[in-house]
């Protein structure tokens, strides 16, 4: 569609461009001649410096009484009456009385671009170069025209010759490029504004899932296409379904357009087309019932009263529109009341047909013009100031507001330029432009740096690309319990600082046309994923359509499936991360307290045979088992059972590197002291027999201490190397369990630790090789078969640690350790202090 728009418009210019050839040669030779005069709808007025005009007043439609739009007449005078207040304000144009020549442009492109033509080179029938030229003159600026792709055309040619065209209604970001178009602006934001408007509203509702009907013409195809883009890139949503709505008279086609909107789950709808192409899709919305549907009018339409009827609203109740800033023309309605549809016509062709024009502003067309007349036709001098219609309706003004800013634009640009100081211009060698030679380009160069404020106190200006500063209102249109309609302005949108849109909504005023009408529709492929479950994009859809996924263990859900970290895992939900849970062996659990009361009790037990021990030590008995060793041995059995408390609770540092250390010294002392009394029972067996006594002077008192603190040195020596090197430290490990965390202490040195183990049953294994020999011993020399049973209670249990130790995780390593060090502490205490 948009080539054969293009096509057109290339045909319009090598028209355009051999009339002016045909011109120039004839120019030679003859006076100019035109060929074939426009017979066009028109209202003029004669002035020094003459604007144009480009309105829709009548439109074709397959409803033909709706044929003549008011709205674009009250448009048209609406040009009329601002230059009628700007040839009264003495401070504007003081010396200068303009003029205008308004046509209606039919909403036909041909009329359209006929009308702009003649705008910029007359009507007159003949005329002689460089002798007179007689006749209504060339515009200087025109203020037009209403839609995009006439703008295209008519901007397309005369953008050649640099007329200022300043439209008010034609949003087509197309238009804002400069090269192609350098004499065009315009009072209306543009189309991507418009889209960023529309994108933030979607973003506010959530709504995500909606449907997109573009008109099928140069607005709604750039529109269709920027809103696509945009809507990806800002990834706030998705298209459902993207139709074009059909000009002209196509049931087929909006039969098959409705039922795909019935189809479709998006609830939601945007309609960048016009007025025109809704009347002819609600018609057939009404023969298939398509209610439940929320509306997104473009400024296109949404201020179209013929859509605000009882009949429609089931169907448009509730819709949410973009439309153009409102504004106050004081003046502009007793201008529109003493209106008479003869007053300053010049010509046969009128833009309305007298009796025409009064039938429709009055709606009285035979109680008023056949009544009151007595059936004669209506003369134009009817009383307007009682009659409520239409086209004297100014409470809403807001395409008005930009026509008459655009006036005004055109006017400012004037007068700075009448201004010009002779020698200081902008133009050639300084000069200036007069008012008898000036050219539209001269105009268009103080046009675009135009800068001031309407009454109602607005600023007008335009950018480098001929756009003024964007503004939206959002209007409401709610559905009354009298039957009636009400146009609530429910928000604004405009630029911010940051040149960002910036979107206002009052929610609180919106009506909405649905079950309960105060919550919004839901408009969405897809739902949101409930907490701990992710998006899985469904295959061959937009990405708006998904299923959800449960999280795996360890990861929790926001958008997508994320990892908990290091410390933390996923909740039952999925939804969050708590901390991990903690695991060693605690005071407060069953196994901790059962270990605990064990090292308690076994302290206590060492306590009170040293207890007894101290109070018999001048006894025989004492005395003959060595009591200096044996009180030794009762305080490192002591230390045995007290070290088995550092296993016990949560690892620290000082816990994990003074665990090992005590452990491996206690035990040390411990079989040292069983060792040097084993050997001292050999030594006293052999000095009881004829020539042994010379053995017992190497196990006297100082000699056993001696040999005990050397031992147990060796084991200190070990460790300290130990801890210097490759010291224990705490450690978190997770590899047993994903969701807990169990504390416990790395050896640092697995050689370190295995040194350590090793040196202690080397003492053991050589105490018990000795007391194994001496086993035989007789019975006053018992105390060797004591050491012998100790020493393998003592083995048996240390062989069993090892592989129970390395096969139990955690915390049940440390209970096996601490098992380990009191089964053995209790079997030495019992084996060799049991019998006394």
């Amino acid at each position: 569609m948009e080539a054969s728009h293009q096509t057109l418009v290339s045909f319009y210019i090598w028209i355009f461009v051999y009339c002016l050839a045909e011109f120039s040669f004839s120019s030679v030779f003859s006076p100019c001649k035109l060929i074939r005069p426009f017979h066009l709808n028109g209202l003029h007025r004669s002035g020094d410096v003459i604007l144009g005009g480009l309105f829709e007043v009548h439109y074709t439609s397959v409803f033909p009484e709706l044929t003549f739009d008011p709205p674009g007449f009250r448009h048209a005078l609406t040009m009329a009456f601002a230059i009628e207040e700007i040839n009264e304000n003495p401070n504007l144009l003081p010396d200068v009385t303009l003029g205008y020549s308004l046509y209606d442009n039919c909403a036909t492109l041909v009329i359209g671009f006929s009308a702009a033509i003649s705008l910029a080179s007359g009507q007159e029938e003949q005329f002689v170069p460089q002798t007179g030229c007689f006749g209504s003159p060339p515009v200087l600026g025109i203020v037009g025209d209403s839609f995009s792709t006439f703008s295209i055309a008519t901007s397309d040619v005369l953008g050649l010759f640099r007329l200022p065209i300043v439209s008010y209604f034609a949003t087509c970001s197309c238009l804002s490029d400069r090269r192609r178009f350098p004499s065009f602006f315009r009072t209306i934001p543009n189309d991507a504004f418009q889209v960023h408007a529309m994108i933030q509203i979607l973003k506010h509702f959530d709504w995500t899932w909606v449907g997109l009907l573009v008109s099928d013409d140069d607005y709604g195809l750039h529109v269709a296409q920027s809103f696509q883009s945009e809507l990806t890139q800002s990834g706030l949503g998705c298209l459902a379904y993207l139709e074009v709505l059909p000009w002209g008279e196509n049931p087929t086609e909006l039969r098959r357009i409705v039922e795909v909107i019935k189809k479709s789950v998006a609830r939601v709808i945007i309609v960048f087309a016009h007025q025109i192409h809704m009347i002819q899709l609600m018609e057939e919305v009404l023969k298939q019932n398509a209610t439940g549907l929320q509306w997104l009018a473009s400024e296109a339409w949404t201020t179209a009263v013929v859509l605000q009827t009882p009949r429609l609203m089931p169907y448009l109740g509730g819709t949410l529109g973009i439309a153009i800033s409102r504004g106050e023309i004081p003046g502009l309605q007793h201008f529109l009341q003493k209106t008479r549809p003869g007053d300053n016509y010049h010509n046969e062709n009128s833009m309305v047909n007298l009796d025409t024009l009064t039938f429709k502003l009055f709606s009285l067309l035979k109680i008023l013009c056949w009544v009151e007349a007595g059936g004669a036709f209506c003369t134009g001098e009817e009383d307007l100031q009682s009659v409520e219609t239409e086209f004297l309706d100014v409470s809403n003004l807001r395409p008005e507001y930009n026509i008459y800013k655009a006036v005004y634009a055109l006017a400012y640009a004037l007068d700075d330029m009448l201004k010009c100081e002779p020698g200081r211009g902008p133009f050639t060698d300084n000069s200036c432009a007069f008012l008898q030679t000036m050219e539209p380009w001269q105009l268009m160069h103080y046009l675009e740096k135009v800068n001031f404020s309407v009454p109602f106190g607005d600023q007008v200006s335009f950018d480098q690309n001929g756009d003024a500063l964007p503004t939206y209102d959002i209007l409401n249109w709610q559905w009354l319990p009298d039957g009636g309609v009400k146009v609530q302005k429910v928000g604004i949108v405009k630029k911010s600082t940051f040149n960002d849109e910036e979107l206002k909504l009052d929610e609180d005023k919106i009506f909405w046309n649905f079950n309960d009408n105060q919550v919004p529709p839901e408009s969405v492929c897809s739902t949101n994923c409930p907490p701990g479950t992710r998006m899985a994009r469904q295959k061959g859809q937009p990405v708006c359509c998904f299923d959800c996924i449960p999280c795996s263990e360890g990861k929790f859900s926001s958008a997508e499936c994320i990892s908990c970290p290091e410390d933390f895992w996923s909740s039952p939900l999925r939804d969050l991360c708590v901390p991990k849970k903690t695991e060693f062996l605690s005071y407060q659990e069953p196994l901790g307290v059962c270990l605990t009361t064990a090292s308690v009790l076994g302290t206590i037990s060492c306590a009170v045979v040293l207890a007894i021990f101290t109070c018999h030590r001048q006894t025989p008995m004492v005395k003959a088992n060595n009591s200096e060793l044996s009180f030794l041995l009762l305080f490192s059995l002591k230390l045995c059972f007290l070290c088995s408390l550092l296993f016990i609770g949560q690892p620290r540092l000082w816990t994990c590197q003074l665990r090992h250390v005590a452990f491996g010294i206690s035990f040390v002392l411990c079989v040292s002291c069983i060792l040097v009394k084993t050997m001292v029972v050999l030594a006293v067996f052999k000095a009881s027999k004829p020539g042994g006594g010379a053995n017992l002077k190497w196990f006297g008192a100082a000699q056993q201490k001696r040999t005990v603190f050397a031992l147990t040195c060796i084991q200190a020596a070990v460790c300290s190397v130990w801890i210097v090197m490759a010291s224990p430290v705490p450690h978190k490990n997770i590899q047993y369990h994903n969701d807990i965390i169990v504390y416990e202490c790395l050896v640092g040195s697995i050689i370190g630790f295995s040194v350590l183990l090793g040196y202690i049953g080397m003492l053991a294994v050589i105490s018990f090789i000795l007391a194994f020999l001496a086993r035989n011993l007789p019975d006053n020399f018992n105390e060797a078969k004591l050491i012998t049973f100790s020493m393998l209670i003592f083995c048996a249990v240390w062989v069993a640690f090892v592989p129970a130790y390395i096969s139990s995780p955690g915390k049940y390593a440390d209970a096996v350790e601490v098992f380990a060090i009191l089964a053995s502490s209790f079997g030495l205490l019992m084996s060799l202090f049991g019998p006394f």
